[in-house]
């Protein structure tokens, strides 16, 4: 998501950020190339002229084409203006109980998954012993019903099959069971097309009509780019769509169709879906994607997601054994379990600053390097974990051959260790226990 534009934009602004200046000239050539960053990563012609018209005046009235080091202005005007477009006011998605929530979208977008991740998401963030509900009108597509069963069941909440398979009876019947369960928030599957077509929108409109809904989400699917806009389009005149969801934000989607889609249509995005488990959900922050968009990562984010992932007392076991400027095996072991545990490296890069430039092939080759140090790991005693300093080389040999790896693999993980306790001395010497709790 986004790695195009972001690469782009980085490298477009990297010759201000030293002690280059703005002028008539190359702001010309910059402005341009933006743009041409912005067609490329789909984001619609008339929004991407906007978004450069905007830029444009907007340095034009700072003067910064004065300045003798304009880099931070500029930056700056970039980063408001994308704010801007993705949305400045920031947008929570919360559910006020009870609640029923109307799933709406295309076939094949994810309105189905999209539910498990919002279920999972509501019990994370919101009060505890919340009741929550799923069912589906959905009588088109086969096995829709069976689906959203196993869905319902794998992260723990209620499903409702309705005795009746005509939409407007199955969905007074299924809101009646939920009034009478008291459930707090209801999610409602409907039926997608492969297309917008007046069928789709007439039985949406009935649903909508007769289950009073609280609030309604369109999933959007952001691999379909620029057509995307056309589809929130049709649905927002005939229903009263709350937001939107973008989904496949793994995928190698460009990200314009959400760079665009509050501008253009007036409709927050409230989240996008990041993966195929049902914690693979994130909310749309404008700022933080700003910064990411510009290459200067998001650490806040990751952070959160730090905290969610990494228990409390394994920080702290950490933390100790970083300030006391000892480290063994077994901590470099739960490092990288931890690491793990937060996503993939290419995931986590988009997270970290200045991490654009690293190639994607890099970021695999890191990954199955950790791999092989946690296999290679497992295959040593705990005595060797606590103690390196005992791993002749017979005792290599025999992880090599237990890790299924060439002792030059091991060799490797040895370094690695050491190169991370070198470092571990150095932040202790600058600064101790403040500094590693920063980073944990």
């Amino acid at each position: 998501m986004f790695e195009l534009l972001s690469q782009k934009l980085s490298s477009l602004l990297s010759p201000f950020t030293g002690s280059g200046c703005l002028t008539e000239q190359n702001s010309a050539a910059l402005f341009t190339n933006v743009f041409e960053a912005l067609i490329a990563a789909d984001v619609p012609y008339q929004t991407a002229q906007k978004f450069i018209e905007q830029v444009r005046q907007e340095a034009l009235g700072k003067k910064i084409f004065a300045s003798l080091r304009p880099s931070e202005q500029l930056v700056k005007i970039f980063h408001d203006q994308i704010i801007k477009f993705l949305g400045a006011q920031a947008q929570e998605l919360t559910f006020k109980t009870p609640a029923v929530v109307v799933m709406c979208g295309l076939q094949g977008a994810g309105k189905t998954s999209t539910i498990a991740k919002l279920a999972v998401y509501v019990r994370k963030k919101h009060k505890k012993g919340l009741i929550i509900a799923a069912a589906s009108v959905d009588f088109c597509r086969p096995a829709a019903q069976e689906q959203l069963e196993i869905l319902a069941q794998q992260v723990g909440i209620t499903f409702y099959t309705p005795v009746s398979r005509e939409t407007v009876a199955a969905t007074q019947e299924i809101k009646e069971r939920a009034r009478q369960d008291k459930v707090d928030i209801l999610f409602l599957d409907t039926a997608g097309r492969l297309h917008v077509d007046e069928q789709l929108l007439d039985e949406l409109k009935q649903v909508v009509a007769y289950a009073k809904p609280t609030t309604v989400l369109l999933v959007l699917d952001s691999m379909t780019g620029q057509e995307s806009l056309s589809v929130a389009r049709s649905f927002c005149q005939q229903v009263p769509v709350s937001g939107a969801i973008m989904t496949k934000m793994d995928s190698d989607t460009r990200g314009g169709a959400l760079f665009a889609f509050n501008y253009e249509i007036g409709k927050p995005i409230y989240g996008m879906a990041t993966g195929e488990h049902s914690e693979d959900f994130e909310l749309v922050r404008a700022d933080r994607l700003a910064t990411r968009i510009l290459g200067m990562g998001d650490l806040a984010s990751l952070l959160e997601r730090a905290q969610e992932k990494v228990q409390q007392h394994e920080q702290d076991a950490m933390a100790r054994a970083w300030s006391q400027g000892r480290m063994t095996l077994d901590d470099f072991a739960q490092q990288l379990g931890m690491v793990s545990r937060l996503g993939s490296l290419s995931g986590l890069a988009k997270y970290m600053p200045g991490m654009g430039a690293v190639s994607p092939e890099m970021l695999e080759k890191g990954e199955r390097e950790m791999k092989k140090f946690k296999a290679i790991m497992s295959s040593m005693t705990r005595s060797e974990r606590l103690n390196p300093g005992i791993l002749d080389s017979s005792r290599k040999k025999r992880i090599a051959r237990g890790a299924g790896v060439a002792m030059a693999e091991v060799n490797l993980l040895l370094e690695r260790f050491e190169q991370s306790q070198q470092f571990v001395k150095l932040i202790r010497k600058m600064g101790g226990n403040k500094i590693f709790r920063s980073f944990l």
